[in-house]
Formats: structure tokens, C-alpha cells, sequence
């Protein structure tokens, strides 16, 4: 499934994606002409294994999953990116993509032609600054839900997952099956239904149809291993800078 071309609903300003927004003014001026805003939908594929990244996407409301495709066709997901983050990284190297970037909640997003990402990685100091802070996020990532998978129960990981998820949305409430839920962890399913169960015996979170509603965010953060703690403060910590960068060359505190 590929990504509809056009929205034709009100835009969500591209100033929403915090990469872009930490952008010095004469670097967005000369990527502005380029952006296009596009819908982002359940279920997109914004780049598939083995294709050419066309475009560089800049989420502004939802969450994309960054998903590694067996050659059985199971997937693992290692990675999640929202308004935090750009989608197609691969696109600034020249590349094929090795991944498959799917929507996983629908939103917004503003996207540059893969040649534009280039050219201003090439040029732009300040863009390949944050491309290269993205880098750096979706590794710490990686390595960080790797350690997640192999050391940790599926409790904690369901825990970290769905955090990481209310971290890249608006309000306390996530639409997503059980089924969705073990596939991007690489469980079972019953795995996933069982740690549900603990969590809303707990009064942590409601469930009903597909509907989960994080009722006290501070327990489901003890309940969660250290790996969320870890991978939210240097992304933090990355965005951070980035938007300290631009406050000191505008002469002004962030």
C-alpha cells in the first residue's frame, strides 16, 4: 500500500514538526516552496525494502513505525517517529530503503523531494545538523528496543511501547489491536493480551475494542523498564540542543 497523493482537509502547520521548527529562517525559506502536505493514513507505506526513497516526511501529528521485514514476512518494528522526527532517512544518502516506513496512527506530515533532502544536506549546515541528530535518535532507538527484545519481559515491553506512542500523540488514548500490538514487538499475541489484562487489573490502563486509555501515565512508567527512560532523554536531549541552537542565533533564550 502506498501513501494517497494530496490532502484536501486543513493542513496541520509544518511549524508542528519539531525538526522543521528549529530550522533558522533562511534554510526554511529555501525548503518551504518544496513542502507538500500530505495525509498520513493507517496502514500508508511511505517506503518500502529494496525501493528508492522518493521523499523525506516530517510527521506533524501521528506516528509512523520504522519496521524490518523478514524474508517470511514477519516484521519487527524498531523504530517509532512522530512529530519528533523526519521519515525516509535514507533518501539523504542516495539509497534503497531496507525498511518498511508504515503509518501506524493516522495524522499529518509535510514531505520534501528526495532530491531536495539532498541537495540541502549537502548545503544547508543546519538541516545536516538535525539529519544527522535524526540519525542519531533512530540508532539510539534501534539498539535500545534490540536490548528491550532480548532482556526484558512482555510486560515492560508493552509498557515502554505504549509510552513511546503517547509521547508522539495528543491526549492519553491509543486506537490500536492486539494483533498490531505483538506484530511491531515480535510476541504473540497472547503474550500481549495477558499483559493488557495486568496492566488494567492495575486500573494502569482501560481496554474496549481496540480502544486503550492510559489512566495513570506515572505507574505505567514504573511499570516500564529502563529502556523508555533512556531512549526519551536522548531524544530529548538531541531536540533539545537543536532548539537551544536556534534560540542562541536569534538572540534569544529557547
Amino acid at each position: 500500500m502506498t501513501l494517497r497523493s494530496r490532502a484536501v482537509i486543513r493542513p496541520v502547520p509544518w511549524r508542528e514538526n519539531r525538526l522543521l521548527a528549529s530550522l533558522p529562517e533562511d534554510e526554511l525559506r529555501s525548503l518551504e516552496t518544496h513542502l507538500e502536505h500530505v495525509p498520513l493514513r493507517s496502514g500508508d507505506a511511505l517506503c518500502e525494502p529494496g525501493e528508492p526513497v522518493t521523499h523525506v516526511y516530517f510527521p506533524t501529528a501521528g506516528i509512523v513505525s520504522i519496521v524490518l521485514v523478514s524474508d517470511s514476512g514477519t516484521n519487527a518494528e524498531l523504530a517509532v517517529i512522530g512529530r519528533d522526527g523526519m521519515v525516509g532517512l535514507p533518501a539523504l544518502l542516495g539509497g534503497h530503503a531496507n525498511i518498511r516506513a508504515m503509518v501506524q496512527v493516522a495524522g499529518h506530515a509535510w514531505r520534501l523531494p528526495a532530491a531536495v533532502a539532498r541537495g540541502a544536506f549537502a548545503e544547508a549546515r543546519h538541516f545536516q545538523l538535525l539529519s544527522l541528530r535524526s540519525f542519531h535518535a533512530y540508532a539510539v532507538q534501534i539498539s535500545q528496543t534490540a536490548m528491550c527484545n532480548l532482556h526484558h519481559s512482555v510486560d515492560q515491553q508493552l509498557s515502554r511501547w505504549l509510552l513511546m506512542c503517547l509521547d508522539r500523540l495528543e491526549g492519553d488514548e491509543i486506537q490500536m489491536t492486539h494483533e498490531f500490538i505483538a506484530s511491531m514487538l515480535g510476541v504473540r499475541r497472547q503474550g500481549v493480551t495477558e499483559a493488557m489484562q495486568k496492566l488494567e487489573k492495575r486500573r494502569i490502563i482501560a481496554h474496549s475494542r481496540g480502544r486503550i486509555t492510559v489512566v495513570d501515565r506515572k505507574a505505567l512508567e514504573q511499570w516500564a523498564c529502563e529502556c523508555y527512560g533512556m531512549v526519551s532523554k536522548q531524544i530529548d536531549g538531541l531536540l533539545s540542543g537543536a532548539v537551544e541552537a536556534r534560540g542562541k542565533r536569534l538572540g534569544r533564550s529557547p
